[in-house]
């Protein structure tokens, strides 16, 4: 008697990204601007409550990683297209409805907020901004030193190993860690043409004025494409920054 083997469908769903997939080499699934999800099952749930995850700081990589249909790598991904995830993998596991806490500009205290995730609009990025289509790099002269400079949109896979040169230097310099510094110096993709890791760390820690970094910095979020993350609903007039973290995937918590 043949076994018989019952076989489900997933229903998914496609999003896009706030880059519209601009910034990644054609060969790279992600330059289609869409990604393909499933739907959140009992399995992403048991990731969710992982200990080992937690602890790790990587349960919601996790989870995307589990929810992906598209087959990409999610080191490639910039932050903005990665919360546009989060945001799909939220809808696509609890629902469009999210409360959270928020300090109400009306009464001036905490109250509840409810935010229908599916409004939340895009900040796409401009292709105007960059200087060749599937290229992740952009020109900018720092305004004060007048220095022609270019930078990328820092992906999850540098976001990681940021994180990993700074755990590394507060070992050594427990007080005083350099992580603007540290951040500048994976941004920051050439100096007045030369392209040497090098020269572009020197740069940044004997020749960068702060002035030029702030200025560096502003640029960096005025084209970087992401989700706007602000509520501004009845009673938050001002503005309340949507939070996205564990709990965002908890609706009952």
């Amino acid at each position: 008697m043949e076994e018989q083997v019952t076989k489900f469908k997933f229903p998914t769903e496609v999003v896009e990204l706030p880059s519209k997939g601009l910034i990644y080499p054609k060969d790279n699934p992600l330059s289609s601007g869409k990604v393909e999800m499933k739907y959140m099952t009992a399995k992403e749930e048991d990731i969710l409550t992982n200990q080992n995850y937690i602890s790790k700081g990587i349960v919601l990589d996790k989870l995307i990683e589990s929810l992906l249909v598209s087959k990409i790598d999610i080191n490639d991904i910039v932050l903005g297209d990665k919360n546009a995830l989060l945001i799909a993998c939220r809808v696509l596991g609890y629902g469009k409805d999210y409360k959270f806490r928020g300090y109400s500009s009306n009464t001036q205290q905490l109250e509840d907020f409810t935010v229908d995730l599916t409004t939340l609009e895009d900040k796409a990025l401009d292709p105007k901004n960059l200087k060749e289509e599937g290229v992740n790099e952009f020109d900018f002269e720092l305004p004060h030193s007048k220095t022609q400079i270019t930078f990328k949109i820092l992906t999850h896979g540098d976001e990681k190993k940021i994180d990993r040169e700074i755990q590394g230097l507060q070992k050594i310099q427990k007080d005083n860690v350099p992580e603007v510094s540290t951040r500048l110096k994976y941004l920051i993709t050439s100096v007045d043409g030369d392209r040497e890791k090098k020269t572009i760390r020197e740069f940044v820690d004997n020749y960068l004025l702060a002035r030029d970094s702030r200025s560096l910095r502003e640029e960096v979020r005025r084209i970087s494409p992401d989700v706007n993350l602000i509520y501004t609903g009845e009673g938050a007039e001002e503005g309340i920054n949507i939070p996205v973290n564990l709990s965002f995937f908890w609706p009952d918590a």
